[in-house]
């Protein structure tokens, strides 16, 4: 009975120790605070990733959501669909705030299907990111509501959303030409903490 009330214990501190963690993280002037700025609407929608970790994408990451990383080494990547990926390399250093411009370059033009399938995507948080057989495409909020729908060919394909602290969705789908396909989905929280405590959700 001692051991399993102590138990019981035990994870109620982890618990507590998880959700206090992004509070705890954001007043560490050991950290030092990551900005993200871009010019037009293709930057500010194009995810983010910390040493391979998706975050967000770049519009949304300040305030309650900026980004607070351990001081060292760090890469930072950027995606966006029809874009080629952007990639700086940073040196965190404590309690210092550092800014990366993000200039997102065209990727070489690629032909569009003659004959497509619409998917819509309907996925609570709204930004989590969308991948499409492998390739980010988005963040989730890009393809909901009224004429906004992911066009893909006709055929199987892998849709694979993420989010960092949510366990990661995937399914299979196989539309016929003109058709219109739903994922919908709401993430569960993952019981597994991060590599890295700095990028938890807040």
């Amino acid at each position: 009975m001692k051991a399993r009330q102590t138990t019981s214990w035990l994870w109620m501190f982890l618990a507590f120790s998880l959700l206090l963690a992004p509070a705890l993280y954001a007043d560490n002037p050991v950290m030092g605070e990551i900005q993200f700025e871009g010019r037009s609407k293709i930057e500010k929608t194009s995810g983010v990733w910390v040493d391979g970790q998706y975050v967000g994408y770049l519009k949304e990451l300040k305030g309650s959501k900026k980004v607070m990383l351990l001081p060292g080494d760090h890469v930072i990547s950027v995606r966006q669909a029809g874009y080629q990926d952007f990639s700086q390399h940073i040196v965190v250093h404590p309690g210092e705030k550092q800014v990366v411009q993000v200039a997102m370059q065209k990727a070489p033009a690629t032909s569009m299907p003659t004959v497509t399938a619409e998917v819509k995507i309907s996925v609570n948080p709204s930004r989590a990111a969308v991948f499409l057989d492998g390739q980010f495409i988005g963040h989730v909020g890009e393809f909901q509501g009224a004429g906004r729908g992911l066009l893909v060919a006709p055929g199987e394909h892998k849709i694979k959303i993420a989010l960092p602290g949510y366990t990661t969705f995937e399914s299979d789908i196989n539309p016929l030409a003109n058709q219109k396909v739903e994922v919908k989905t709401e993430l569960q929280k993952s019981e597994e903490p991060l590599a890295d405590p700095s990028l938890q959700p807040k």
